[in-house]
């Protein structure tokens, strides 16, 4: 396992971001399974400009990529971060996001998704 070492501007902007209810579930499910914003959608109680605006902010930082196939575009979390080390570290302290991976595969939003 590598040994990343961050800035502490860095590392705070990372913890501030995940400070967030949203986008730590989002980076939890995320580390699991890549997802398109209408599969993030049955998870939380919100819009679809909400979780994107979630997504955007932690694609700036880096912590996630974006991949376009067809219509769609699949987030996933990024393995080639600098923050990658922190965000395993965190992710060991919260709850597994089984429920939520089940919920999204069983209702299969992307079949009548237009995102």
């Amino acid at each position: 396992m590598r040994e990343t070492i961050l800035e502490i501007e860095n590392a705070s902007h990372i913890l501030k971001l995940l400070g967030d209810k949203t986008r730590l579930t989002i980076i939890a499910i995320l580390s699991k399974r890549e997802c398109c914003v209408c599969e993030l959608l049955e998870v939380f109680d919100m819009s679809q400009p909400s979780v994107s605006q979630h997504l955007r902010k932690l694609k700036d930082a880096g912590l996630i990529k974006e991949e376009r196939r067809g219509q769609w575009i699949y987030y996933s979390l990024n393995s080639q971060s600098e923050s990658y080390d922190l965000i395993q570290d965190i992710l060991q302290h919260i709850p597994d996001q089984t429920e939520n991976i089940r919920k999204i595969e069983e209702i299969k939003p992307t079949l009548r998704c237009d995102c």
